[in-house]
């Protein structure tokens, strides 16, 4: 919870799961130690959560001001109603575009990037607006589904926020006069070869900016071209280097590995190909008949991530013991010389069986180094995996996809350098934050103002901005042309959709600036470089087809098989001692990433993985440490690092490693726009150079003062005496030998057991499966389902009332003890009951019930009783307590998606199954006298999901995948118990564990 009284008794907690008969399931800590505060919540929680307002010291409201404010709302409702609207008059195309029917959106091909990697995006368009993102199907890194920053992009597109002025020390300025300025110190520099000329990149893929970029430096000879990500892949580039002596890109595939380690890596749900990653690794984990075979996956970690609570084992491990746990994997395979030696001496009984494992499925098999593990992790796992014949079958080395592969903290070094030399002239700074993400010790805000002219290109004006002279506004990518490499080097297109809405520039235009063709548009630079690469002789088709397809049919990079070198394994690290201090682990925002998309509202509204903390980060602790500086969720901790220090609420993770803090990076900014400024804290304070993602040495001292988070794991808990009934799961052989192990307990009453007679669905019956075994608790889902429906942003403290619009939620469950437990993930849009519970409670007929079986809104009779709500036994249900949609703001009103209907205040909303996608898919069936075809449907929660784990169709047709899945004997409904014949159902977890460890 978020503001709990008592503290956490781990020793009465452990006592009480001891004497629980069979699988005791819990939410929280505090679900688990039964707090009054907690049964408080269950208590008061939406839809009974507006009682309580008068007693919240901190409400800005009380009831006499709502009501005030209420009536104010209605009068001006009224007078609205009875003013006549003024006459607006329309014009038709004189000759519409043969491909334009209004009503009918069309889809691109595009890209977008992070940290230059491209994923190849499909972007829905109506008359001329990107509103929604989908994943490209035919593009290798994406296969369809779409990751959350890709379908929060639309939103950053349309940000009020954005720069939308060129600006010399914040005065707005004319194009001419920037260039004017920019050209002449560019001849001042040609005199000089361009020795005070550098350029500050953020990763660059693109093969027509590198091109540029050489270009450039053949002109300016001494000018130098420096890059910084603070996300980076620092430490697999280093690796590579330290295994092979060369950099070399490395990516995976999980459709033959039987059995993968994960050291520290989150594959499932980020870095470069993990949306083809999870694809491929969950199709191995869907089991149809109980003889399936099914994959194996070992994860070391020291935070639960998504790919952690799919592990088959999860050892917690601190993040620096990687490295000696790398090695004693290694010395079990016989790869290696040594002793298996470490503090932690328990998980070293489990080595033996993971060799075992892993050397009976040689070519079979996979290791993976976590992208924040030292180098010598990523040596040690490309070692061990040349060794079990995995290199051309699981995995694969190609050159490096990034035009300069070198090392990025040496780079920003040698800038550093320069910029206190006063060597510096021109500092073009294109993209990146580098004043509030690099490495605290650089002090890179006051080092920037040593160059004389600093020119920013950024979608922000943010904290670069405030110490830059020009802040140019840039373009956005959907308003672009680029180019890019997917994680493979498969060339990928970045197709505009729309013209720039703030005259932006992209940085292959700024760069222009620098050659003898300063006008040149993006679309010519990117087709011109494209034009002198191709070797065939009828380029213009290879163009058309390329844009049209987002990418270059088999343009991947050629794999090759380099030799480890003799001396890749250095030295190995002796054991490490805290001595009393706590190991600190800086790791990307799970939702804002590196701080990039910190004033995207769906992203910070988007419950986190795992914590489910929402508009914050906070300072991770596991039970035991809690416990052991005697604080709660909400205190503070002054924590202190290499003689800074920083102030930050403590937030406890059940699973989190001990002797350990995790602190995401992207919080505390004070710059950047109204979403980014002043949520969270800023761990960027305590990281330097030596300590990119982890380190010992950090001291913590509990301090004055409590923190709100705005936490969803508590909201919605289903009120049930055995949570044995929410979430079905088993052992694979447990499942083989018996199928209804799974469901014991669980009871489904028979259809026949109503008051109501039996309505016969003929023709679609709509339905929906979700594999629990597939679904890795990313919540894609949530950001594809706000992104579609128009859903609104409602902001930190009305999530923290528990008025968040969400109407797909991710419930995260544990099992076992909390310092080490099982983690089960549910996704939970409505179930569309036959036997809907919310319908017979309506007073106005909102909620009905179609003839294909979908539980409809009617909007406009919707009178906010909130009956529905309280008949829910999902809790699934949605309430506008406030006009949380912005009608006014003029750039946002592009963003919605015109076939759904924007709710207004006093108006209950929920799951639809997208049924304007349904009736978009009769129509055209209709039109074709023909039947909807199984799959041409797709939900935006199904289009989006990684892993295929939600599946959606007609039931009554027996053929459908739905159907099938329905018949699997893994198959459940949530709370059938009640007999309200959920049309959406599951299929029950199973793991697959090694059987020499579990015993």
């Amino acid at each position: 919870m978020s503001d709990p009284r008592n503290q956490l008794d781990l020793a009465a907690v452990q006592k009480r799961l001891e004497g629980a008969r069979g699988r005791d399931y819990w939410r929280s800590l505090d679900d688990l130690a039964a707090t009054p505060e907690f049964q408080d919540l269950l208590e008061r929680e939406f839809p009974r959560q507006a009682v309580g307002w008068a007693d919240d010291e901190d409400a800005n409201e009380g009831r006499r001001n709502f009501l005030k404010v209420m009536g104010a709302s209605l009068a001006l409702a009224g007078m609205t109603a009875c003013t006549r609207q003024p006459t607006e008059h329309i014009m038709p195309y004189v000759r519409q575009p043969e491909e334009l029917i209004p009503g009918r959106p069309l889809f691109f091909a595009t890209a977008m990037t992070v940290n230059g990697v491209a994923n190849g995006l499909l972007a829905e368009s109506h008359m001329g607006r990107p509103t929604k993102m989908e994943g490209n199907p035919e593009h290798p890194a994406t296969l369809g589904a779409c990751d959350p920053y890709s379908q929060a992009s639309v939103l950053q597109l349309y940000d009020p926020d954005r720069s939308q002025a060129l600006t010399f020390n914040g005065e707005i300025r004319s194009w001419g006069r920037f260039t004017g300025e920019l050209r002449e110190a560019l001849a001042l520099q040609k005199t000089k070869n361009g020795s005070g000329i550098r350029i500050l990149t953020e990763t660059v893929t693109s093969p027509t900016m590198a091109a540029q970029l050489r270009a450039i430096q053949q002109v300016y000879p001494s000018s130098k071209w420096h890059q910084w990500d603070p996300a980076g892949p620092h430490m697999a580039r280093a690796g590579s280097v330290q295994a092979f002596g060369q950099p070399t890109n490395t990516y995976y595939d999980f459709t033959h590995a039987n059995v993968v380690v994960s050291l520290d890596s989150d594959f499932l749900a980020s870095g470069p190909g993990y949306l083809r990653y999870a694809r491929q690794f969950s199709a191995r984990r869907r089991i149809h008949e109980p003889s399936d075979s099914m994959n194996r996956l070992y994860v070391a970690e020291p935070m639960p991530t998504p790919t952690g609570t799919k592990a088959d084992h999860r050892l917690q491990l601190r993040a620096g013991d990687i490295e000696e746990f790398a090695w004693g994997l290694a010395i079990s395979l016989g790869i290696a010389e040594g002793p298996k030696n470490g503090e932690n001496h328990d998980i070293y009984k489990w080595l033996g069986p993971m060799a075992r494992d892993l050397q009976s499925n040689k070519g079979a098999s996979l290791v993976i180094a976590g992208a924040h593990q030292p180098p010598i992790v990523h040596a040690l796992a490309a070692i061990m995996n040349e060794k079990l014949g995995n290199v051309g079958k699981t995995v694969f080395y190609t050159d490096p996809i990034e035009a300069n592969p070198g090392d990025q903290l040496a780079s920003l070094m040698d800038l550093v350098k320069d910029l206190d030399a006063g060597a510096v002239d021109v500092l073009l700074i294109l993209g990146g934050n580098p004043a509030f993400n690099s490495p605290v010790e650089l002090g890179m805000r006051d080092r920037l103002k040593k160059a004389k002219l600093r020119i920013r290109l950024g979608l922000y004006a943010d904290e670069t901005t405030e110490v830059c002279q020009w802040q140019v506004p840039e373009a956005h990518f959907l308003e672009t042309w680029g180019d890019a490499r997917a994680f493979d080097g498969t060339i990928t297109i970045q197709q505009p959709l729309i013209q720039p809405l703030y005259n932006g520039r992209s940085a292959l235009q700024l760069l222009q600036n620098f050659t003898d063709q300063p006008e040149s548009s993006p679309y010519d630079v990117v087709k011109g470089y494209w034009r002198t690469q191709h070797q065939g002789a009828d380029f213009e088709n290879w163009w058309r087809r390329a844009v049209h397809d987002g990418f270059v049919a088999n343009s991947a990079l050629p794999t090759k098989t380099p030799t480890v070198r003799g001396e890749a394994l250095s030295a190995r690290a002796g054991a490490r001692h805290l001595g009393g201090k706590l190991e600190v682990i800086f790791r990307p925002d799970p939702t804002i990433f590196d701080g990039r998309f910190a004033n995207n509202g769906w992203l910070q509204e988007m419950p986190k993985p795992v914590t489910k903390l929402t508009w914050d980060n906070a300072a991770i602790l596991s039970p035991y440490d809690a416990n052991r500086f005697g604080v709660q969720n909400g205190d503070m901790l002054k924590l202190t690092y290499d003689g800074r220090s920083l102030n930050a609420p403590v937030f406890i993770q059940p699973g989190h490693v001990n002797g350990a803090t995790t602190l995401h990076l992207g919080y505390g900014r004070w710059a950047g726009g109204r979403a980014a400024k002043g949520m969270g804290f800023d761990p960027y304070g305590l990281r330097t150079s030596k300590a990119l993602w982890q380190d010992v040495g950090m001291d913590a001292e509990k301090t004055s003062g409590k923190y709100l988070f705005a936490s969803t794991q508590e909201f919605h808990t289903l009120e049930t005496p055995d949570r044995r009934h929410i979430i079905h799961h088993g052992e694979l052989d447990e499942f083989r030998k018996d199928p209804e192990s799974i469901h014991r307990g669980a009871e489904t009453p028979p259809r026949s057991l109503t008051l109501y007679p039996e309505w016969k669905y003929e023709g679609y019956a709509w339905g929906m499966a979700i594999d629990l075994n597939s679904c890795t608790g990313c919540g894609g889902c949530v950001v594809a389902c706000q992104a579609e429906n128009n859903i609104a942003v409602v902001g930190k403290d009305q999530v923290r009332r528990g008025r968040h619009m969400n109407w797909l939620r991710v419930d995260s469950y544990y099992q076992g003890n909390p310092n080490d437990p099982a983690i089960y993930n549910q996704p939970v849009p409505c179930m569309q009951c036959e036997n809907a519970p919310c319908e017979l409670v309506c007073p106005v007929q909102a909620t009905s019930h179609s003839s294909e079986g979908l539980n409809d809104m009617v909007y406009n009779r919707c009178v906010g009783t909130k009956y529905c709500s309280n008949n829910c036994p999902y809790k699934v249900r949605r309430f506008n307590f406030y006009l949380f949609s912005d009608f006014e703001t003029p750039s946002l009103k592009l963003l919605r998606n015109p076939d759904v209907t924007v709710r207004s205040r006093g108006v209950m909303e929920k799951c639809t199954y997208c049924v304007q996608r349904i009736n978009s898919a009769k129509i055209d069936a209709e039109r074709g006298d023909r039947s909807v075809r199984d799959g041409e449907i797709q939900t935006a929660c199904q289009a989006s999901c990684p892993t295929d784990a939600i599946v959606f169709g007609n039931i009554n047709d027996k053929a459908s995948r739905v159907a099938k899945l329905k018949a699997n004997e893994r198959n459940y409904g949530l709370l059938a118990e009640l007999n309200t014949r959920p049309r959406t159902t599951y299929l029950a977890s199973l793991r697959n564990p090694n059987p020499e460890i579990e015993a």
